[in-house]
């Protein structure tokens, strides 16, 4: 078990009102070695606030959240994150950038060097290593953006819906780039996303939150076998998954929120 996540629950305070707003209350659930999980749920319960948690970048209120068995906020450099912006440092190229985890952690050898750089190849980035993020599409600067989070080694990959702001071609195109890329060494994702048909092509298994305060309602496996080729999203057995899921999604519990209900606390999106 690489993520173990039990009775996790978090709320805010409104320092208008003071009052507390539960988001998640009681969510638990694993993720394997090596495993592409997916996380969906209403808009507004609590996707993006439960993987700042497990980045350990959010306090939580109950519960644990353990990583090899190690409590998330003592496992240092085991994980790491790609944000749904790029987040790019617009004075670095491309080699500077992806490099700029490494050199926060003093790793200067010409190992690490070979790393980079076999990263932008692998990320496709080939003959761009100069670009500042300016000169580079979305989907190139997040390309680089993934290739940051992988050139620290990490064992646990945090995606928070990296491709939401791309153009429908170029999210395409960036899902199977990131399969083609997760197949070389197979790290172990937890991916957020609203794209109920992109969690269903990249995952081996999709965790489905309930509206606020949210639990994981459901986990359906994936069985579709991999590699994955952009065809099978007109199968009728992939269908069948995002039907079944997109009526989870949508059949909102009691003691819940719909979609409408949405809001901000202290300006964190949750």
């Amino acid at each position: 078990m690489k993520l173990s996540v039990q009775d996790l629950a978090v709320s805010y305070r409104n320092p208008r009102t003071r009052q507390d707003l539960q988001v998640l209350d009681g969510v638990s659930f694993d993720v394997h070695d090596r495993e592409f999980v997916s996380i969906v749920g209403p808009s507004g319960c609590g996707k993006t606030t439960l993987l700042h948690c497990l980045a350990a970048l959010h306090t939580v209120s109950r519960g644990s959240i353990l990583c090899d068995g190690v409590a998330a906020a003592e496992a240092g450099t085991v994980r790491a994150m790609v944000f749904q912006a790029p987040t790019l440092l617009p004075w670095r190229n491309v080699v500077d950038n992806v490099a700029y985890g490494l050199s926060l952690q003093g790793r200067k050898t010409q190992e690490d060097k070979d790393r980079v750089n076999a990263l932008v190849r692998l990320v496709g980035l080939a003959g761009f290593e100069q670009s500042y993020p300016h000169e580079l599409s979305g989907g190139m600067q997040q390309r680089v953006n993934l290739a940051r989070a992988l050139a620290v080694e990490p064992q646990v990959l945090l995606m928070d819906e990296p491709f939401a702001a791309l153009d429908a071609q170029t999210r395409e195109d960036m899902q199977a780039e990131l399969l083609r890329i997760w197949g070389f060494n197979r790290k172990t994702v937890v991916f957020i996303t609203h794209q109920i048909d992109e969690a269903v092509y990249l995952s081996d298994r999709v965790l489905v939150m309930s509206g606020r305060p949210s639990r994981i309602r459901a986990a359906i496996a994936i069985e579709l076998g991999r590699p994955r080729e952009r065809r099978l999203k007109r199968s009728p057995r992939f269908n069948q998954y995002v039907d079944e899921i997109a009526d989870l999604v949508m059949q909102t519990p009691s003691g819940g929120t719909d979609a409408s209900a949405a809001q901000t606390v202290e300006g964190t999106p949750f």
